[in-house]
């Protein structure tokens, strides 16, 4: 009987993760469409805030996507370091010399104000800032020529506080930098456009967070956001306490996945899933339903004897390709190159394991040092308390 009960419940989630899927393949055209309002030109003047830490896999590209924008107006590039032997730094001098007539600024401060380094960086990079508007994006993102000119465009209408925008993965050849890119384009991002079609999501990512120096100055500065490991979120979350509109554009920026190990994806992938439940438990348990196909091979695991082999075989095709038709919808709809369709069952399990892995444990890697985190995604030294 309980076979029969658990069977049962498994199929009941495997068919709502169905439904979930058809759902997001309707919205991701939605999403698409809106629209966007023509840029300025000229443009007014624009900082571009890069906080750097070491010389990831392919960061001189990502940057120079950055200098080589279609953009009416000045721009002034800050990249910030927090260590002078940072090998970040030497990518930063081979891109003045290939863009000598770009405005980049490079600030080497080894001032730290909280456990989040990067937004310790930002900090030290705040008192640089030469423009009024202003643009936080990761070093791990690479945008495509009109990015500069849209964001800035959307950030001009009327009732928005801030721009962010969703990204897209690219990977390196690496198998599990090829799964972690998958996993952004199969799972996350069709997850966040199912959440803002529903009004259950509120975003603000650290690929793109668009807002003027006197937004920043309203907010305190970067330092009340100094002990989150989620500081993107944690600064879309004062933006909307001062009642300010964060608006998602339609356009997606690329992320490139460089994960080597398997390790390394699995470290990442949990990191940043307990990171999510500790700022919105009861909408991370409610993602269950989204695993529709592992959720398809444990109904006919363990209950083939009530559902019958057809039923069960018939809930495993249906979940993969609706699953695949998500990835192709996803692919059309922001014109990024077809992935490898093979790897969606080994993606789907893989996101299922993460799933159920990051409901337990309160420790987080990040940047070679071990974190535990509180609800709310603050930031505590493992092994530490935190102090109000």
């Amino acid at each position: 009987m309980i076979l029969w009960w658990a069977g049962h419940i498994a199929a009941l989630v495997s068919v709502l993760g169905c439904i979930y899927l058809i759902g997001a393949i309707l919205l991701i055209g939605r999403f698409v469409h809106r629209p966007s309002p023509a840029p300025r030109a000229p443009g007014p003047s624009v900082t571009i805030l890069k906080p750097l830490h070491g010389a990831e896999h392919g960061l001189l590209e990502n940057l120079t996507s950055f200098c080589t924008q279609n953009y009416a107006g000045p721009v002034q590039i800050v990249f910030g370091v927090q260590d002078p032997a940072d090998p970040a730094i030497a990518v930063v001098e081979q891109l003045r010399a290939n863009h000598s007539a770009a405005r980049l600024d490079l600030v080497v401060d080894l001032a730290e104000h909280g456990l989040n380094r990067k937004v310790s960086n930002l900090v030290n990079m705040s008192k640089h800032i030469e423009h009024e508007i202003v643009i936080v994006a990761d070093s791990d993102m690479q945008a495509d020529p009109d990015y500069l000119a849209r964001v800035v465009a959307a950030l001009g209408q009327p009732g928005i506080g801030a721009v962010t925008c969703l990204y897209h993965g690219s990977a390196t050849p690496a198998l599990w930098a090829r799964l972690a890119a998958l996993g952004i384009n199969a799972h996350f991002l069709p997850g966040v456009v199912v959440g803002l079609g529903l009004g259950l999501a509120h975003p603000c990512f650290g690929s793109t967070i668009a807002l003027t120096r006197e937004t920043i100055d309203d907010i305190g500065g970067f330092i009340g956001v100094a002990d989150c490991l989620a500081d993107d979120y944690a600064i879309g979350a004062a933006l909307r306490a001062r009642g300010l509109k964060i608006l998602v554009s339609p356009i997606t920026i690329g992320h490139l996945c460089a994960e080597m190990s398997a390790r390394d994806l699995w470290h990442h992938e949990v990191r940043w899933a307990r990171t999510i439940r500790s700022i919105d438990p009861v909408g991370y348990l409610g993602s269950i339903v989204t695993h529709a196909f592992p959720w398809a091979l444990i109904a006919t695991a363990i209950g083939l004897a009530s559902l019958g082999p057809v039923i069960g075989a018939g809930l495993v095709v249906a979940s993969l390709l609706f699953r695949l038709g998500l990835l192709r919808r996803v692919e059309r709809a922001f014109g990024l190159p077809p992935q490898a369709y093979w790897l969606v069952p080994l993606r789907d399990l893989l996101s299922f394991a993460v799933f159920g892995s990051s409901l337990f444990g309160e420790s987080a890697r990040w940047k070679d040092r071990l974190y535990r985190f509180i609800p709310g995604g603050t930031l505590i030294t493992a092994g530490g308390s935190h102090k109000p």
